[in-house]
Formats: C-alpha cells, structure tokens, sequence
C-alpha cells in the first residue's frame, strides 16, 4: 500500500461466496484505512486470506462504505496498536497520538513509523485504534503537553 496523501477509514463487509455446501456463509468485517476504497478493499482481502481460509477469487464483498468522524471538530487523543516488520524481525508497538480525526491520528503514525523506524507503510498493520481519555494517556509527550 502507499499511503500518499491522507488516509481515510473505510468499514468493508465480505464472505465467502454462497454454496451447495455452505449457503449461507458468515460475514467478516474490518475497519480498514487506505487512501481509496480499492485499496481498502485489497488491504481486507489481504488480512482475511491471512486470518480465514478464504480468499477474493472464492469471496465476495458486500459492503465497502466510508466511515465519518461524530465529532470532527474536537481535538482526541488516540491509542494505537500496530504490527510491523522491519529488517530485523516483526515488532509490536503501542503509540500515543492527538489529532481531530481517528483517520488524521493513523495518517500521522505512518508518517511517524516512516520517519523514526523506517518502516515501510505496506509492512504497518493497525491491528487497533481507540480513542483514550487525558488521564489514561502513557505517553508523557501527549500526557504533559496539552494539560489544560
């Protein structure tokens, strides 16, 4: 994936598709972020055929639909959970950010995760994005910083 310009959330739906021997397949969702809806629904099928034996050839999607901010014009702080590979191995990561918008908050850590370890933005993956409160925050950078 590249991750040009600013990423959006997108929420895509897929399944295997209907059978003889399975008409009624069970449903997948995931919260994905990409810059367009093809990618976001390549980067779903990417994960799915990673987790569940399925894959687009023998699947379809159902729903690919962007996903918009309740409260846009209100400044958050952002928990993120992320796996990436670097040229050493595969490491996990937790990180802290303070943005508008969960989507500005991921774009910023793949800018991040560029600049400080080098990584790639097809080798990051979101596994979680959680809006935290102020005292929840671990990060002195965002806990001390914005006090009011």
């Amino acid at each position: 994936m590249k991750a040009s310009g600013t990423l959006r959330e997108y929420k895509v739906v897929g399944r295997l598709l209907p059978s003889v021997k399975n008409p009624t397949p069970p449903l997948y969702r995931m919260r994905i972020f990409a810059p367009n809806h093809v990618v976001a629904k390549s980067r779903f099928w990417y994960f799915v055929s990673q987790l569940r034996k399925m894959k687009k050839a023998n699947g379809e999607t159902v729903y690919c639909g962007l996903v918009h901010e309740k409260t846009p014009l209100k400044v958050k702080n952002f928990g993120i959970w992320l796996r990436y590979d670097s040229r050493s191995g595969t490491h996990n990561m937790y990180r802290e950010y303070r943005d508008l918008t969960t989507s500005a908050a991921v774009t910023q850590c793949y800018r991040d995760m560029g600049a400080r370890h080098r990584a790639r933005a097809h080798s990051i993956h979101i596994m979680k994005v959680q809006e935290i409160a102020a005292n929840k925050c671990r990060r002195p950078a965002i806990k001390y910083r914005y006090r009011v």
